[in-house]
This record gives C-alpha cells, structure tokens and sequence, in this order.
C-alpha cells in the first residue's frame, strides 16, 4: 500500500456487501482472541463462530482465533495441522522449547478458520510470576481463590508472548490487528500495550462486568447509571480485580467497542469511556430455495411438540391441540436479568384474561431454562410411556380392523362396523382408557430439581397458582436441561424446537444484544424482546413498525414494571387472538426481516474498527480521519400498507371477530407485493458509494 493510502469501504453493485478492498489483507495478519474459541460458555462463541465464515472469506489464509485449549472440546471441534504461515510456526515452537503446549488446526464449523489453542494448564507454573509482571505493568493484582482470574492471566501472558515472538519476525510488514473478545482475553492487549508491540488492538465488551451484577441485583440500573459509585460497587461483589481488568483493557486498546447502543450508553458510565464503534451481532443467514419452506418446517416440528404434551398432559388433554399456541423463553437462568418474572406475572393475567374472555385458545409455554437437577421425574417419564403404550394400542386396533374390512371388501361385502369389532378389541380399549385415567396434575416441571423449595421460577409459580389445572388457559412446563434431540422426554434440538413454537419471549431487564430473539426472526417465527435489549433497539431502529413484522418491543426503561407487565400481557393476549391465517402472513414477514441480521450486512461494522485501529497504530502507512461508523438511518422497513395488521395495533374487543373483516383482509393482502418492497429497502440504504479517486473522507462523511 502506498505511503499515505486512505481507507473506504465500498458496496458491490449497490447492494449490502462486505468487501475490505482498500485493505491489502495479503499484507496484513488478523487475529481474534477469546476465552470462547472452540470452548461454548455463552453468546461470544455464538458471535465469533457465525461470525467466522464472513471474516475467513475476506481474509482467508490470514485469519486466526486464539482460544484456550481443553481436551473435552478439541476432540470433536478441531482439526489439527501445521500451521502454513511460517512466522506463526515459528512463534509456536518458541513457545514449545519452553514448556508451553501450543495447538494449531482448523476448527470445525463453516468457513473453516484456523485455531491456535493455548493449554493454561501446561503454563501454570509460571503463574505467580505473571501475576508479578502484570502487576508491575497495571497495578491490578489478582487473589489466588479466582480461578477464573488466574486462568485469564495465563491466557493473556500466553497471548502477548505469542504476538510478541511473532511480531519480532517482521520489518515493514505484515502488520498484526488482534481482535481481543471480553476481560478474560484482556491481559493479553494490556501486556501488548504495555510491551509497545507494532499491533493494532481492538477490545470488544459484550456486555459489562458490573452492569450485569447490578441488574442481577434487582436495582434501577438505567435510571441510575450516573448515580453508581463503580469503584465501591465493585468491592462489594468482590470482582473489583476483574472490573479493572475490563476497564484498563477498555482504555489500552487502539479501538473500543461494543455490541449495541444500550451497551454503548452502560460501558460510558461504568467504564469510562464510550465506544469507537458499535458492532452489532449478526447470524448467518440460509436462504431456502422455496420461499415456503420455514412454515413447512413450523408445521412438522409443531406435530413433534404436540407429541409431547399428548403425553405430558394424558388425562387431561380436554383442550384442542389445533388451538394450541406454543410460547417459549430461553436462555441462562438469571430469573430477573432475562425477563422470566416479568413473564410470568404477565403469564398470571393473561391467563385472568383467556379465562373471562371465554376463549377456546390454550397457550402452553415452555421455560427452557438450565438449573441443577437429579434427573427426569418419573410423572413425566411415565406420560410419555402412556402415549407411547395408547399409540401401539392403536395402530394395533387399526390393523385387526383393517384387515377385518379388507376382507369383507374383497368378498363383496359391506361389514356390519357392530360386530368389527369383538368383544377383545373392545377390552383392549377399555384398559388403554383405563390407563389414562390421572389423580394428579401435570407437573409444572419435566425435571427433579435439586433445590426446587428455593427455586425462582417454582415458587413464582406457587405464588401465582399456574398448576396446569383443567381450568387454566395458560399451563406452564419448566424443562431445566438444555434441549437435545436424543432426549425421551422431548427429542428436538433447540432449532427444532424454535421452529416448532408460534412466539418465543424474551422480556430482558439485562441483554446487550439478545441471541434468542435474532434467531427467532432468522427462523420465521415472531418474538418478544424489550427497548432494554440491544436487539429490541436495532429493531426499533430499522422497522417503522416492529410489531407487524412480528417483533414485539417491550417499554422496559421508560415505564414502570407494572406498566411494562401489562404491555407484555397485551401484546400476548393480541396475539392469542390472531386466526392461523394472521400468524401465517406474520411469519411471512419475520422471516423477510432475516437479511438485517446477516453478517454479510452486519460485518461492515467490524471492517470499519479494524480500519480505524490500523489508521490510528500505524498513522503514517494508513491515513484516515477519525471518521463515524458506517450509519443506517433512514434504512426503516415501512409499516406493510397491507393487512392483517398488527394485533397490538389493532386489536379487537373480543376475541371473536367477522367473518367479514376476514374477507376483508384477503383482498387487501398482497405477499408478493409487499416481499418485493421490503426487499428493495434492504438494499437502498447500504450503499456507501467508493471514494473518487485520491480524496479522503472526512470526518462523519460517511453517508447512506
């Protein structure tokens, strides 16, 4: 690259493309560093393992992830080879002469990157001295009981010693970016800095350490972020050692971001300093070749489901499996950080609602909550057996009848249906209804738990009386396990599943950006999330009406608990009373909202930090003003002109609606029309347009 080149992103063709073509990535070695590489503790692996195939197509040979190795992990996620670029195996067997084992393969998942894996257990024995030199370097020391802390310390050192050994090999070029994900992989960029490595760094935060134990806290976080005394705070919960490790990785990197607005306006307050850029998380989006294709699936996997409360629920399966609606939340169990109290008072009134209202529509909502258990409890283990045992009884009946009717056809009879069936069919029949006769309710719960007298959700539950009795509208089923296709009880992976439900409901206090919520849109299937949720703001961001594509947006920071309860509890209640042909066209247009989460759109974002970091580390070989982000204002789907509207817009004073408004509807509704039109707004307001040749953009010059 010529002394001076200044850097731009451009579109191809005017569509919303990631191209690093000012970048000569052949120059250049891109390194991202996490605690999550190949290791799944929570949604950073879910970012930078769908993140992974974008980035390895733009870079190709020069990407890396750095990632702590554990055996457990490596041997169903990992490849090992050699590593091709010379200087790295270099730096690695350094490493190796001095009693650190270093692994390097490819991992995986698509796109194939390439992994460098750090054993902290073989490094261990240099802990205490650098714990030393990280103290020397940053004052921050580190107690010997947090393992986790400890862990993060080798990684880092281990970190930085590898860029350093690496980055001695080079002149002029490559010049090195690393990526480094939250505070565990931090110690490496503070000891980066600290040394004066030729690096460009970047420091992402996901989320920050304090905000989410002060929101686990059952405190007015966002009303208060000015207020906090963050040093004493910090004390108190006993992680200040972790607080300043985020915050000293914050103001050492060359560019600072985070993975939306809310997050933005938190990590201000209690880190001290605001983003560079905000990188909003995407997923990678599969296209199916028949536009339909997603309901197809919703139907299939709603039969799966419908399976399994057939079991759940024998003996008292007095309700219309057709007018059944599946709600769902899912996540890691923080009670309040993930809106599962909320939910469950909204729960209680919606239930108040269905039951006056008089309406033959059930809602059954699944918690898929992880939580200490024993195992399944038998009441649930035994539905299943019943429904298994009343299905083989069946099919058998069916097939001594079948037989009975074929041969009474072939002789050119009509059957006398009375005698059909003998009197052993009839007892057969009579013992399968026997066995479903139940003097219990359905549990609430599929599991034993461990400690269920102090379990959140269970006792909210008792409080408020959900015990799936006959009479309730609204019963509940907490699954405290993860799902897995090979379970008994519910044998659907966690997509499956999805696909299976009408809604999924994620009324977060604490989510700075909102996995669950993203991969509902991408499935076609409508969500709940709140203005509180990095997700729920980008949506509000870009869709004039989210709730008419199916996001429904929860006023979680400008109202007050009751009123953002009652909120949730509408916007359930409008959804109950959509017909099948309303929730048909709202998948519909969900599913169209996929594109804005791809990464191939979203990545854009990540390509302007690395710009910047590498403007502002190396500002004589690459020039660039400290420009804004790329923007996407005005890039706003329109509220659909068509009907159905939304139900929270529109919604009736009984459940019961004309048949009329019906026909109404059908003729005012134009799906393609209104595909087209949507599709068309995604590509607009993404086009940057390429620099003139030999001008630079100035600062906030970037432009839609």
């Amino acid at each position: 690259m010529p002394l001076g080149r200044s850097l731009s992103m451009t579109s191809l063709n005017g569509l919303p493309q990631c191209e690093d073509e000012d970048l000569p990535v052949e120059d250049l070695l891109l390194f991202e560093i996490s605690w999550e590489v190949t290791n799944k503790v929570g949604g950073i692996y879910t970012v930078i393992q769908t993140k992974a195939k974008t980035t390895a197509d733009e870079w190709g040979e020069n990407y890396f992830l750095i990632g702590p190795y554990f055996e457990q992990n490596v041997k169903t996620q990992v490849e090992f080879s050699e590593p091709p670029n010379p200087a790295v195996k270099k730096a690695m067997d350094t490493m190796k002469s001095q009693g650190c084992q270093v692994f390097f393969g490819r991992w995986l998942i698509e796109g194939s990157p390439y992994v460098l894996l750090f054993d902290i257990g073989s490094a261990a024995w240099n802990l205490d001295k650098w714990k030393g030199e990280f103290w020397e370097v940053s004052n921050i020391g580190i107690p010997f009981h947090d393992r986790e802390a400890n862990d993060a310390v080798i990684f880092g050192s281990l970190t930085a010693w590898f860029l350093k050994e690496l980055s001695c090999q080079f002149d002029d070029k490559p010049n090195i970016i690393a990526h480094f994900h939250e505070w565990q992989a931090g110690v490496g960029l503070i000891l980066s800095r600290s040394q004066k490595l030729p690096v460009a760094t970047i420091f992402t935060t996901h989320a920050t350490l304090l905000g989410r134990y002060l929101c686990a806290a059952s405190i007015d976080f966002y009303n208060n972020l000015d207020q906090f005394d963050i040093d004493k705070e910090a004390g108190e919960r006993q992680i200040y050692h972790r607080y300043c490790m985020e915050r000293a990785s914050v103001h050492c990197a060359h560019v600072f971001t985070t993975v939306s607005q809310i997050t933005a306006t938190e990590a201000e307050h209690m880190l001290k300093k605001s983003p560079d850029v905000v990188t909003p998380n995407g997923l990678n989006i599969k296209k199916f070749s028949a536009m339909h294709e997603f309901q197809n699936l919703h139907s299939m996997y709603k039969a799966r489901i419908q399976e399994f409360i057939r079991g759940h629920f024998y003996g008292h399966l007095d309700f219309d499996l057709d007018k059944t609606l599946f709600f769902f939340i899912a996540g890691r169990y923080e009670f309040s950080n993930k809106g599962a109290d909320m939910f469950l008072e909204a729960l209680s009134r919606l239930n108040f609602l269905l039951r006056v209202h008089k309406t033959d529509v059930t809602v059954i909502v699944f918690f898929i909550m992880p939580a200490k258990t024993n195992n399944f409890n038998v009441e649930t283990l035994k539905g299943q057996a019943v429904r298994k045992q009343l299905w083989d009884t069946a099919q058998s009946v069916k097939e001594k009848f079948g037989r009975k009717l074929y041969n009474a056809l072939l002789k050119g009879e009509i059957p006398d249906l009375n005698k059909i069936l003998d009197r052993d069919d009839i007892s057969i029949m009579k013992r399968a209804i026997y066995t479903t006769q139940r003097h219990t309710l359905p549990p609430v719960t599929t599991h034993n738990m461990i400690d269920d007298s102090n379990d959140p959700i269970l006792n909210t539950i008792r409080r408020i009386g959900l015990f799936n009795n006959r009479t309730d509208r609204v019963k509940v089923i907490l699954h405290p396990e993860f799902l897995s296709s090979t379970s008994p009880l519910l044998p659907l992976d966690y997509e499956e599943f999805v696909r299976g439900c009408h809604l999924g409901v994620f009324p977060s206090y604490y989510e700075p950006w909102g996995y669950t919520p993203a991969e509902c849109t991408v499935m076609g299937i409508p969500s709940v999330t709140t203005n509180l949720s990095g997700f729920g703001c980008f949506m509000q961001e870009h869709v004039a009406d989210p709730a008419a594509y199916g996001i429904y947006i929860v006023d979680r920071r400008f109202r007050s608990p009751d009123e953002s309860c009652n909120q949730l509890t509408q916007f359930l209640y409008g959804f109950c009373q959509q017909n099948r042909r309303q929730r048909i066209i709202q998948r519909n247009r969900t599913e169209r909202l996929s594109d804005l989460l791809d990464w191939k759109y979203l990545g854009r974002y990540y390509m302007h930090a690395r710009h910047l970091a590498l403007s502002r580390t190396f500002p004589v070989k690459f020039e660039m003003e400290p420009s804004a982000p790329p923007k996407t204002e005005g890039f706003r789907y329109p509220r659909p002109s068509s009907v159905p509207p939304s139900p929270s817009a529109s919604q009736h004073s009984s459940p019961h609606h004309s048949e009329a408004e019906d026909e109404d509807e059908d003729e005012r509704y134009d799906e393609d029309e209104e595909a087209e039109r949507d599709r068309q707004n995604i590509k607009s307001p993404f086009s940057l347009g390429a620099l003139p040749q030999g001008k630079k953009k100035q600062h906030g010059e970037y432009r839609n």
